[in-house]
């Protein structure tokens, strides 16, 4: 009987396995970062407000935190007698002071923080409108997954992957400048005809 089930496992499994290579699974791969730098002038505006914000905002909030520290600092040493007759309150005066002091310390992770989570809510517009390009393509071209780039083996042959990197398709059809020749390369892969050039105009 549990040899009979084991051989019945097998079976099922053998199955799956079959139906699963025969429905030809498609499975394209995508890299949102090279179409986001394709944006024009998107490197110059995240350097100019990523510069403001660090020299603005986060340097007014380091100046405060620093001042706001130096105060409290020397409040607690002057009411020290007293804050040690009231363990509640010595306890939420040394946990102010520590949290401060920790932030200060650590500032240069903190402000590394700030720019990441900055330059993400900059680019999110971006990515909301990569993503909906890639939602078409998928649809358009019948993929069934797409993995991220750089999830792919490095052992993966160049020329299976090449017709299956959905980076080139999203930003054509978002309509973003592409490094010369490569969007007459990629036609020429899918067989696609080049677009037209514009007549020269006569002198």
């Amino acid at each position: 009987m549990k040899n009979g089930l084991v051989v019945a496992a097998i079976l099922f499994f053998a199955a799956s396995f079959n139906n699963i290579a025969s429905a030809q699974v498609k499975i394209g791969y995508f890299d949102d970062q090279s179409v986001i730098v394709l944006f024009p002038g998107i490197q110059e505006k995240l350097d100019t407000v990523l510069k403001s914000y660090a020299q603005d905002s986060l340097q007014d909030e380091y100046n405060y935190t620093l001042k706001d520290y130096q105060i409290k600092d020397s409040i607690y040493k002057r009411d020290s007698a007293d804050l040690s007759k009231r363990p509640k309150a010595l306890q939420m005066a040394t946990d102010d002071l520590n949290r401060l002091k920790y932030k200060l310390i650590n500032w240069q992770q903190y402000q590394q923080q700030s720019m990441e989570q900055k330059q993400e809510s900059l680019l999110l517009p971006y990515r909301q409108k990569i993503a909906a390009a890639l939602a078409e393509v998928i649809i358009e071209q019948k993929y069934d997954f797409v993995l991220k780039q750089e999830s792919l083996s490095p052992y993966t042959n160049p020329s299976i992957t090449g017709n299956y990197n959905l980076t080139i398709p999203v930003a054509m059809k978002l309509k973003l400048p592409l490094p010369k020749g490569v969007e007459e390369a990629f036609r020429a892969a899918k067989g696609v005809a080049p677009t037209a050039k514009a007549p020269a105009k006569k002198g």
